[in-house]
């Protein structure tokens, strides 16, 4: 019966409460072998030889001596010869299991937890495989255990720890850069879940602390590690780069840039903004003269003095 590795991959998810990574799953393989090729303590026939010629007594019963192996003959193996119904799990066992051929198996197994639709699912996690139990039954585990049920994050705590996660290591002053707002309060939570963690000091004045998020972070998303979250262009190195040196750098606008009067010995103020003409104020006579030239208004009739219209009548009369 050929080696059943699934089976035996069962029984080693089901006895540790660990994460199993794939070099444990080896070095368990390892140590097997290890423990297959140890010798059989022997017992020399002739250990009582005569001594200042004296002879000794030889052994009751020759046969009941185990002879030491010849030079070049293979020890015997201390473990007891496995029974036909455990030929499959102790018999023919590979002294090489590959990483692939784990994740082939371990794939498999999480396959047919899911078709069974059984209490149990098989994750690969950024620890290794373990098995957890469905979601649909966390309240019945809350119950045992007596526990709330789990908060969730709020959208200022969901902002930070996504900019922890494409920033890190990064400090509570880049986040409030960034968002604009205080971050305290959400690195509070997040550190209280185990979300982040701190990961140092920066190298800047103050040596602000650095946060980075943690393998509990990584079981939150689903993901194994940072590489599988996914892209975003809006939180992207150069994006965010640039977000904050433009914050960092700006300074307040002069009175001269805002149009603002100068104090003296500033010299005259310039006027920087663009003038429409449309919206400049004119007098009585220049709106008049536009108009005119426009064609908006008939261009008006001269006066004539009083005294020169008397002048005119008496020439006619």
């Amino acid at each position: 019966m050929a080696f059943n590795l699934k089976k035996v991959l069962k029984a080693l998810l089901f006895s540790s409460s660990a994460p199993l990574s794939v070099k444990d799953i080896q070095t368990a393989f390892a140590r097997f072998h290890d423990q297959a090729t140890l010798p059989m303590a022997v017992v020399d026939p002739t250990a009582e030889v005569a001594v200042e010629g004296e002879v000794s007594e030889a052994p009751a019963d020759p046969a009941d001596v185990t002879a030491a192996p010849a030079e070049g003959e293979a020890t015997e193996s201390i473990i007891a010869a496995p029974s036909e119904n455990d030929a499959d799990l102790y018999q023919d066992v590979p002294s090489l299991i590959t990483a692939t051929q784990i994740r082939e198996a371990m794939d498999e197994l999480a396959a047919e937890l899911r078709a069974a639709d059984d209490i149990y699912l098989l994750i690969d996690g950024a620890s290794g495989y373990r098995l957890v139990t469905h979601p649909r039954f966390a309240r019945w585990i809350r119950i045992m255990r007596d526990e709330p049920a789990p908060a969730k994050l709020t959208q200022s705590a969901l902002e930070t720890l996504a900019i922890c996660a494409y920033r890190q290591p990064v400090t509570r002053t880049e986040i409030e850069t960034i968002r604009g707002v205080s971050a305290e309060a959400g690195l509070n939570k997040l550190l209280e879940r185990e979300l982040v963690y701190i990961v140092g000091r920066a190298d800047l004045p103050g040596r602000p602390l650095q946060y980075g998020t943690t393998d509990k972070f990584l079981e939150f998303v689903g993901v194994k590690s940072l590489v599988e979250l996914p892209a975003s262009d809006v939180l992207s190195p150069r994006q965010i780069d640039e977000w904050i040196k433009n914050a960092t750098n700006s300074t307040p606008p002069a009175d001269a840039e805002m149009g603002l009067p100068l104090e003296e010995g500033e010299g005259e103020t310039p006027n920087l903004s663009e003038v429409d003409v449309e919206h400049v104020p004119m007098s009585a006579e220049t709106a008049a003269e536009v108009f005119v030239a426009e064609g908006a208004v008939e261009e008006p009739v001269a006066e004539v003095p009083p005294a020169a219209e008397d002048e005119n009548k008496s020439t006619v009369s």
